[in-house]
């Protein structure tokens, strides 16, 4: 059993959903964003249950009040705990590194996972797809990951959202673009 809320923000409806005990966030999507609740959904035969009381939700709400009004609140003050397996789960820490008013690009973080993970190399693409399917997003900043060449891609919620988290938090969009064609909504 899940858990979920909504969050009225400046880039429109947010529903956070936890865990049955109420005490970890598992979720948090954008109106409109893509893969939204399918791992939730598809561990469970359950829905997700409105109880916008839980604690855990107070928190995140709190977490965001602060982001949107241009503060900078740690990760770590909130008990995050996505679903899936483990090397989407050690993408989405370097994601967690990746300080306010800067971008990585898929690439970077390809090369950090290969030393993480002792290798030689390790694929963009497969980091570009455990981004993607980033659970909590904002929170995990999936939106600061961007393309070698500056191209503002690949983001689930939407490039224009994107952009607005970015400005948002400080980024020097000077050298960041929109490509033609998206790998995004």
């Amino acid at each position: 059993m899940y858990y979920s809320t909504t969050y009225p923000s400046p880039t429109g409806l947010i529903t956070l959903s936890c865990d049955g005990e109420g005490k970890n966030l598992v979720g948090l999507w954008m109106e409109g964003q893509k893969y939204f609740g399918d791992t939730i959904m598809n561990n469970t035969a359950e829905e997700m249950l409105d109880n916008p009381r839980l604690p855990v939700f107070k928190e995140a709400k709190r977490w965001l009040d602060a982001y949107f009004k241009g503060k900078r609140p740690s990760v770590s003050d909130l008990p995050l705990a996505p679903i899936g397996g483990e090397f989407r789960k050690a993408v989405w820490n370097i994601l967690c590194e990746i300080p306010y008013g800067e971008v990585l690009t898929y690439g970077e973080i390809a090369r950090k996972m290969a030393v993480r993970m002792s290798k030689t190399s390790m694929s963009a693409q497969a980091v570009g797809g455990a981004v993607g399917h980033n659970l909590i997003s904002i929170i995990i900043p999936c939106h600061r990951v961007v393309g070698t060449n500056g191209s503002l891609t690949g983001f689930s919620g939407g490039i224009a959202k994107k952009i607005q988290l970015l400005q948002w938090e400080g980024v020097d969009m000077s050298r960041l673009f929109v490509p033609k064609k998206s790998t995004a909504p």
